[in-house]
């Protein structure tokens, strides 16, 4: 059933909203995830090249440091994604958006943040991490009545390498394979490694391209598709992608990915979309949930 909620009772969630927002932004920007933080740890243990390691022992003292300043990891605090699962009966339903653009407003000036929303055509930035279409907001609409989003500061290094291919579909998954090893040689250090690499396989190439950003960027570290042949393709690209030696930031070694994570959707059978999105070794996201009652809290 859904119910049609009062204006006065859904203005009510925009300021718990607004306050969620700034503290999943400062968490997400100052502190990795544990998944994150533990894969980067794991890749410097395991590191046999001399330069890659210092640039890993590099990385994880900057994380340390980023905590104990109270400072962002990364001067590039991104372009602000939403990933929203919202139940119909949400009391605030009305106001999310509006309490999202709000929140961010305060997290870029609070935190700080650094401004990152430029017009294309004018060059403009308004200065306070908002603008047409962004924060972009990802819906997706659910039973119940609490809200649950994860945000995610996406920089633009990682995501400038960013790509969609349209293989041959007679090649099938070889034509997926050639696509993302292509894709992570043609990026090379640009994409500061290592780098959670996201494969959206299938739909059409706004579907693709959405599945391989999810990927990317939510998947924690560690998991697997659960259908058994995809983690598989998984594991092989993982596997083949570290034995290019491109390595950390560039630098070579062991490690040019974290993960390799695929999602797919079903096709047409003229087009084979693959999109490869990268994420950066600053995988920032930091979730909140919000229930009916008024009450939030924060994890990564």
């Amino acid at each position: 059933m859904i119910v049609v909620l009062s204006s006065s009772r859904a203005s009510e969630f925009l300021d718990v909203i607004r306050e969620a927002v700034v503290e999943s932004l400062r968490r997400a920007v100052i502190h990795l995830p544990p998944d994150v933080r533990d894969a980067l740890r794991k890749a410097y243990e395991n590191e046999d090249s001399g330069s890659a390691r210092a640039q890993l022992k590099a990385i994880l003292d900057n994380i340390e440091l980023a905590e104990k300043l109270g400072k962002p990891i990364c001067q590039d605090t991104g372009l602000i994604l939403f990933f929203v699962r919202v139940g119909y009966s949400f009391p605030g339903l009305p106001v999310i958006e509006k309490a999202f653009i709000e929140g961010v407003r305060e997290a870029t000036e609070e935190i700080p943040l650094r401004p990152n929303t430029v017009n294309p055509f004018t060059g403009k930035n308004p200065g306070d991490n908002t603008g047409r279409y962004v924060p972009f907001i990802h819906w997706e609409l659910v039973e119940g009545d609490d809200l649950e989003f994860t945000v995610v500061p996406k920089g633009g290094g990682s995501e400038a390498v960013a790509v969609l291919k349209m293989p041959p579909p007679g090649k099938g998954v070889n034509g997926v394979k050639e696509a993302v090893v292509d894709a992570v040689l043609e990026a090379g250090a640009k994409p500061c490694p290592p780098t959670v690499v996201g494969v959206g396989v299938g739909g059409g190439a706004d579907i693709a391209t959405i599945l391989a950003k999810k990927a990317a960027c939510l998947r924690k570290i560690g998991t697997r598709n659960p259908d058994p042949e995809i983690a598989g393709l998984e594991e092989e690209l993982y596997n083949a992608i570290n034995e290019l030696g491109i390595g950390a930031m560039g630098l070579g070694g062991r490690y040019t990915v974290l993960a390799v994570h695929i999602d797919y959707a079903h096709r047409h059978p003229a087009t084979y979309p693959v999109a490869i999105v990268f994420q950066c070794w600053a995988l920032r996201r930091a979730t909140a949930i919000i229930k009916s009652d008024g009450t939030y809290s924060v994890y990564q």
